[in-house]
């Protein structure tokens, strides 16, 4: 097993999800191998909930890391879930397009995006400029 699967997968058991009842980990590694890991944390008014995604690379960013290797997304279903549009846009914002994405499918199995693959076209940075 993947040890960054791994992560995202125990990060799941720390989830907040009881509306949903759809928790989510995630884990992202940095450029000098360190590793955050995050999980979904509901609100009952929906719109301020936290994605799993989100709390990880925030974690990261807080911390002053800006260069990423990878990221690795498990639900406690297995079910190969990716980041939501959100999600991918606040990644963009800090990694590369071919930045993999690693989706847990259960077992030992994983499907790998690249990031600007599951987000084409992104508004970034230059964008705004």
């Amino acid at each position: 097993m993947d040890s960054l699967v791994e992560a995202a997968r125990e990060a799941t058991e720390a989830s907040y999800a009881p509306y949903s009842e759809y928790s989510v980990g995630a884990a992202i590694e940095t450029a000098d191998g360190s590793v955050y890991t995050g999980c979904n944390i509901e609100n009952a008014n929906y719109s301020n909930s936290l994605h799993a995604e989100e709390v990880a690379i925030g974690s990261a960013v807080r911390d002053g890391h800006h260069e990423f290797e990878r990221l690795a997304v498990s639900s406690a279903a297995r079910d190969g879930v990716t980041p939501c549009g959100m999600c991918r846009q606040t990644l963009i914002e800090f990694c590369d397009t071919d930045l993999p994405v690693v989706c847990d499918e259960g077992g030992d199995e994983t499907t790998t995006y690249r990031l600007g693959d599951l987000i084409p076209d992104t508004i970034s940075q230059e964008d705004l400029e």
